[in-house]
């Protein structure tokens, strides 16, 4: 039996959480369009006959100018940390440019083998292009494998997987049959809401939201959560309550449906909006965001 730790990297929008998603086989990191909707280096746990895998998704890797991203790249060095292998995630439809290659030098500094991963090339219109793509990638790192994926399409996952296991140590699982990931439903349920605002706000309220559950009582047959979501200006908030609160009752219903699948039982759900004025700058609020401190309280 293989086990170990595969740190998934790249820039943002990249297809990071996607993927996570695709080879876990189930829904552990949300997804939107916007960049940087990762905040946390969280696991997705893959358990096999011939072993396990322990995928850490991160965030992107970028140039932070508030509190909140400069606690996002300590996320990213914390995804890479006891890991035996690193995804560099590039996309296959767009040139490589000095964001591909902050992420690439930051595969430099790492002591363990790396993948590169092209993802995306269910968008190359010119398969023939794939070829100088990674020739360009190759230029910029020594990767251990070249490996073109599709993370919506699963394409090429299966070869990624057999790779992937190959460069494990011979080790038992780090887990139990069953363990997907090590998030709480706690934080997991905060996430699932704050997909959906940015699902349905689009480029009105991009980064200016997090999501905090202030109550959550749980039973056999039902869920009850009450949350809390955190703008930086009045007028987000109106546009997230909208008309007579039109917009927000909508949100919560189809919020309310995604934690009902998620949970498995019914989900009564009450959603409130707080102004909280440049609240990404704040280091205290935003470690407050770190899901391990509800870990830690228990």
């Amino acid at each position: 039996m293989k086990s170990g730790f595969v740190a998934i990297l790249g820039k943002p929008n990249v297809g990071k959480s996607t993927l996570l998603n695709a080879l876990v086989g189930t829904k552990v990191s949300i997804v939107s369009r916007r960049a940087q909707t990762t905040r946390d280096a969280i696991q997705g746990v893959l358990s096999e006959p011939r072993g396990q895998v322990v995928f850490v998704d991160s965030p992107g890797v970028h140039d932070p100018s508030k509190e909140l991203g400069q606690r996002m790249m300590r996320e990213v060095e914390r995804a890479t940390q006891g890991c035996h292998l690193v995804l560099l995630m590039v996309d296959a439809s767009q040139p490589v440019d000095e964001s591909d290659a902050r992420v690439i030098a930051l595969a430099e500094k790492l002591s363990m083998p790396a993948f590169l991963l092209a993802n995306k090339v269910d968008k190359v219109a010119r398969k023939g292009e794939l070829l100088p793509f990674l020739d360009r990638c190759r230029q910029l790192h020594e990767f251990e494998e070249f490996i073109p994926v599709s993370a919506t399409r699963g394409a090429n996952l299966g070869v990624l997987l057999d790779s992937v296991f190959e460069h494990l140590p011979e080790s038992p699982q780090y887990y139990p049959d069953g363990y997907v990931t090590d998030q709480p439903e706690r934080f997991m349920a905060s996430e699932l809401i704050r997909e959906r605002i940015l699902r349905e706000t689009h480029d009105e309220i991009p980064h200016a939201v997090a999501v905090l559950i202030e109550r959550w009582e749980e039973s056999r047959k039902k869920l009850r959560i009450a949350a809390v979501v955190v703008v930086e200006r009045d007028g987000q908030k109106a546009i997230l309550i909208g008309k007579k609160g039109e917009k927000m009752k909508q949100l919560a219903s189809k919020a309310r449906l995604t934690l009902e699948t998620r949970f498995a039982r019914p989900v009564q759900l009450e959603v409130f909006v707080k102004v909280r004025r440049n609240w990404r700058n704040k280091r205290g609020f935003v470690q407050d965001l770190d899901f391990r401190k509800i870990l830690e309280a228990g």
